[in-house]
């Protein structure tokens, strides 16, 4: 196994969904409770924090070189100048509830989960969100709307509703933008935890970050077998993406958030982000399509 690399020294409270872009050699990620964009420039020293004045649940490039951000009350624009533009409420009437996290599918539109920030109450939804602002409610009564990718040719949606410790698939229509069939994939084991980010390779397979379980699992979406394993020396463990210059190398993303101070001192690398080198070549996601 190669060894696990920091990309930087900083930690955050509850890193979360790392994106690679691939034109600048960078990779960006959000602290949802720092709330705070990072962007790292990779073999260097330039690191960019752009706080938030909210929680981010995602933050994703878009195709006029903005970046799209699902804050607690609705999606924004952030320009290239920092500026940011609200493009649409969501679920500004509950201010118990956040946006979590986000993908873009193959025409570049933004699926986003909502999520309950108290209680177990099931009472968060997944939306997708194109350019114009124009919000789709999908799924209703999750837990915690979580990872979700693609197949590679686009017919189905994998999603996670983290307390369920699933990997469910939908048939996904492109063109129409509408998810049908749900069901599950891969179950977990308690032990794991419960399955929080998630990305898929360039041979389709599953990458899984497992908050409480101290690792990123791989699998086969077909038959639901666990592959490789990637252990980590932080429990919460809360996304992963494929990225670097041949798009092998992993980066996985933890939280700290909620950790008593024992729990610090045995996990003094919680809340930092990782890259390791794997036997995988990811794929690009693609960016949020607006029309110039």
């Amino acid at each position: 196994m190669n060894p696990l690399k920091l990309v930087t020294s900083t930690t955050c409270q509850l890193a979360e969904g790392p994106q690679w872009l691939e034109d600048t050699n960078q990779l960006l990620w959000v602290d949802i409770e720092g709330r705070a964009i990072h962007l790292v420039t990779l073999n260097s020293e330039e690191h960019e924090v752009i706080p938030m004045p909210q929680r981010i649940g995602a933050a994703i490039p878009a195709t006029d070189g903005s970046i799209v951000c699902a804050l607690e009350d609705g999606i924004y624009l952030l320009q290239p100048d920092r500026s940011l533009t609200q493009l649409t409420e969501l679920e500004s009437d509950n201010p118990n509830h956040r946006c979590n996290d986000g993908k873009v599918d193959e025409t570049g539109r933004l699926w986003i989960g909502t999520m309950p920030m108290g209680g177990a109450a099931w009472s968060g939804a997944l939306y997708s969100c194109d350019e114009a602002g124009t919000i789709i409610k999908h799924v209703e009564e999750l837990g915690c709307s979580n990872g979700m990718d693609w197949s590679l040719d686009g017919r189905t949606m994998y999603f996670i509703d983290s307390p369920t410790k699933r990997v469910d698939a939908f048939d996904f229509d492109a063109s129409s933008g509408t998810i049908t069939n749900r069901r599950p994939v891969v179950q977990f084991e308690d032990a794991l935890g419960v399955p929080d980010g998630m990305c898929t390779d360039a041979q389709g397979r599953l990458w899984v970050a497992h908050w409480g379980g101290y690792c990123v699992t791989c699998h086969d979406p077909v038959t639901g077998e666990e592959l490789q394993r990637i252990s980590l020396p932080a429990s919460q463990v809360t996304s992963c993406c494929f990225g670097g210059p041949n798009l092998s190398t992993l980066f996985i993303t933890t939280a700290n958030i909620g950790l008593s101070e024992e729990r610090l001192k045995q996990e003094p690398l919680a809340g930092s982000v990782f890259s390791i080198e794997v036997d995988a070549v990811g794929k690009l996601n693609p960016r949020f399509k607006i029309s110039k």
